[in-house]
């Protein structure tokens, strides 16, 4: 009988680049409006702490997104770190100038692979979604700005059920015709298996350059570390993640957070991959972020890495 191949440590990126999206994808849905001055100090130590790229903030209708209403302030009240890319949501026009004069670096836009979830999120089609975008990105790349594009229900629908590879792929080919930088592919509702995820990440890598696509995976199933295994296995170096999971999908029922940015780096540093940033600083963000706004820490190393910094503690006292 024949033995299952074995994954080679050489088949594993030596790199990897870990967007933090914790002060936008993780607070945007909180109830409760966090202080500015709070956003503005979990940026801060995100940057100390050596993220290449943190997605700050969105400028969106304040009539839907309540929590990001104060974008321009925080953008304004940040310390910027040479060489860090600071991302913001911008659905329209309206919001491209609103980064534009905040100084974003990226400007990120969203779509969805399912035709169920963009009418439910966005009411239009998927190609009127991106029909939609085509001005922004147009403006942004004549400003010199960088552009992302996120594709959400990548590997599952809370509407339809299974989304199509082709599916995916024709969102990938679409972004890309707008001149995308980076490519986020997006398990929304957090069903995807590893095998899925491998077979999604290397159908979109024949339409889009692989070192220029990244997974973005929610926990809802405890899946999103051995997916993002997976992912890198199919040669994908660009992971999301947010610090003490942060998150969730207001139009996805049941969907966690986003997978924990501290449960993320302990996976990739046992694997010996460099990252550039200092873990035991962001399990100590995860601690100020979830104690600023009253809310369990949902990272699992954060928690344990914090109990037995609190034994040290104790023990050198």
């Amino acid at each position: 009988m024949t033995q299952p191949q074995q994954p080679q440590a050489s088949q594993l990126p030596r790199r990897v680049k870990v967007v933090e999206v914790g002060p936008r994808d993780g607070l945007q849905n909180e109830k409760q409006l966090v202080p500015a001055d709070v956003k503005i100090a979990l940026v801060d130590q995100l940057s100390a702490a050596g993220f290449a790229n943190v997605e700050t903030t969105s400028f969106v209708s304040p009539k839907w997104v309540p929590q990001m209403a104060d974008g321009a302030e925080v953008m304004a009240g940040i310390q910027r770190r040479p060489g860090t890319i600071y991302s913001v949501l911008t659905p329209n026009m309206r919001g491209f100038e609103g980064a534009v004069a905040a100084k974003a670096d990226e400007v990120v836009i969203f779509g969805a692979a399912s035709e169920a979830f963009s009418q439910r999120n966005i009411n239009c089609s998927i190609e009127e979604s991106i029909e939609r975008f085509a001005p922004v990105a147009r403006a942004a790349k004549d400003a010199g700005l960088r552009l992302r594009g996120s594709i959400s229900c990548a590997l599952g629908c809370p509407y339809q059920g299974e989304v199509p590879i082709a599916s995916v792929v024709d969102v990938v080919k679409r972004m890309a015709a707008l001149g995308c930088d980076e490519i986020d592919i997006a398990d929304t509702i957090g069903v995807g298996t590893p095998t899925r995820t491998r077979e999604v990440m290397e159908a979109c890598a024949r339409a889009f350059a692989i070192e220029r696509l990244s997974g973005h995976f929610h926990d809802t199933y405890g899946q999103a570390t051995a997916n993002i295994y997976a992912a890198l296995l199919s040669g994908i170096s660009i992971f999301h993640s947010s610090v003490a999971g942060l998150g969730g999908c207001p139009y996805a029922k049941g969907a966690t957070g986003n997978v924990a940015t501290e449960d993320v780096l302990y996976l990739l540093h046992g694997l010996g991959i460099e990252t550039g940033i200092d873990l035991e600083a962001v399990v100590r963000t995860g601690d100020f972020i979830s104690k600023s706004i009253g809310r369990t820490n949902a990272s699992r190393v954060g928690r344990a890495m914090l109990a037995k910094m609190q034994d040290a503690a104790t023990a050198a006292a």
